[in-house]
């Protein structure tokens, strides 16, 4: 009777270890973005007998991209989940399964604009993980101690940032740079010049109803301002400069200012930090005295590819992740911004990532990327937009020279259909 006992539990340990299913999760890693996933994925794997198993990705959006778009092309059968960038929506709907049944519960408690923003053709082809607006970083002591306001204006960065630097290499202090962000040509400079742009008056570089309204007076003031930044108030590196490299900078006390997302918050306050408890975050500067702050609306979001073999396993680790439980859990564990309107009203929340709440400010004046209007061929306009940007930068030539050719580029792709 042992021996059939033994024997029967043998079996059923077999059988379970048979039905088990191994899913792959491709995700671009910045920060701890590994040991986050890791710690995400313990409670459904624990709950499934599943297997979630991360493929890393360049942290840079535009390298993801291109390698995902490379394996859907193919109809690669390894990959059965892919972490999407808010944008990719309209560029990669036809190769993601249709979540719109499984994900009703679901899309009913997240933000409406959030929804729509992943719904192509009806078809709701990823489900939010995570909102994300940047916003400014200051370091509160430096302020206090030099006895200067957190800016509200451009102009006022500039001149503050310029100011403590200064006082600050006067007294020893010879590493400090005034202000750090993303200027490297990609993806990150799209969102930072398009928040300077905006914040002046300058428009969305191609409006909602298609037209293209880049070449102008104020977008041009906003990029000439930027590019004393480099050399002046920000290190002549800065042109290099993805969100990882500012945040280096940043946490090792060497700035005053950063302009960065949600992330480098948790970060920024961990053990490891020399401005751990010394920084606070306020919306990014306006273009003028009174006016809008701007920030680029991004977010993440999984999808669950067509060509996969495992689709029940994918879909029940998506629906999961893009659920309250995990949402709530990213949340506390990355300090990143919920797509579920509840989560910003959650008391364990507010009590251990009171920047959350404080963020919906600036995630509420947040300003869309052209991927809308321009659909299939946004990579191509924002990759045409940055280099445009980096060249005004690095001084190659002017703001309205380059803004001028930029214009005629778009012209002609719209020409041709976006």
């Amino acid at each position: 009777m042992k021996k059939i006992l033994a024997a029967a539990v043998v079996n059923a340990l077999m059988c379970s270890t048979a039905l088990a299913v191994e899913v792959t999760y491709a995700s671009g890693i910045t920060g701890d973005g590994v040991r986050v996933f890791q710690e995400l994925v313990k409670p459904w794997e624990e709950e499934t007998g599943n297997k979630a198993v991360l493929v890393p990705m360049p942290s840079s959006t535009t390298d993801q991209f291109g390698q995902y778009r490379l394996w859907l092309a193919a109809g690669n059968k390894d990959i059965d989940l892919y972490q999407t960038d808010v944008i990719w929506a309209p560029q990669l709907a036809d190769h993601f399964v249709d979540l719109s049944e499984v994900a009703t519960d679901i899309a009913e408690q997240n933000f409406p604009s959030i929804i729509e923003s992943q719904t192509v053709d009806g078809k709701l082809v990823a489900l939010p993980l995570f909102t994300d607006a940047p916003a400014l970083f200051y370091r509160k002591d430096l302020l206090e101690k030099h006895g200067e306001d957190v800016p509200e204006t451009w102009e006022e960065l500039t001149e503050t940032a310029k100011r403590i630097q200064d006082a600050e290499r006067a007294e020893g202090n010879k590493e400090l740079w005034g202000y750090v962000w993303q200027a490297n040509a990609y993806e990150g400079l799209t969102c930072n010049a398009l928040e300077l742009i905006k914040s002046y008056g300058g428009g969305q570089i191609v409006e909602p109803d298609g037209s293209i309204s880049v070449n102008n007076e104020k977008a041009a003031a906003a990029l000439n301002l930027a590019a004393t930044w480099p050399g002046n108030i920000s290190p002549e590196g800065v042109l290099a400069y993805k969100e990882e490299e500012a945040r280096g900078v940043w946490q090792t006390g060497k700035a005053v200012f950063m302009r960065n997302w949600p992330y480098a918050y948790h970060l920024g306050n961990g053990e490891d930090s020399e401005v751990a408890g010394k920084f606070s975050v306020a919306p990014l500067p306006s273009g003028e005295k009174g006016g809008s702050s701007a920030a680029t609306l991004g977010g993440w979001n999984v999808a669950v590819s067509k060509y996969s073999e495992r689709q029940e396993a994918a879909i029940s680790l998506a629906t999961y992740l893009a659920g309250p439980e995990a949402q709530k859990r990213r949340a506390l564990l990355a300090s990143n911004l919920p797509t579920l309107e509840a989560l910003y009203d959650d008391a364990e929340i507010a009590e251990q990532q009171p920047i959350i709440p404080q963020w919906k400010e600036v995630f509420m004046q947040a300003v869309p990327r052209p991927s809308a209007p321009t659909k299939s061929a946004y990579n191509e306009v924002s990759s045409k937009f940055w280099n445009a940007v980096h060249n005004t930068l690095s001084g190659k030539a002017t703001a309205e020279e380059n803004l001028e050719i930029l214009e005629l580029d778009l012209e002609e792709m719209k020409g041709s259909g976006w």
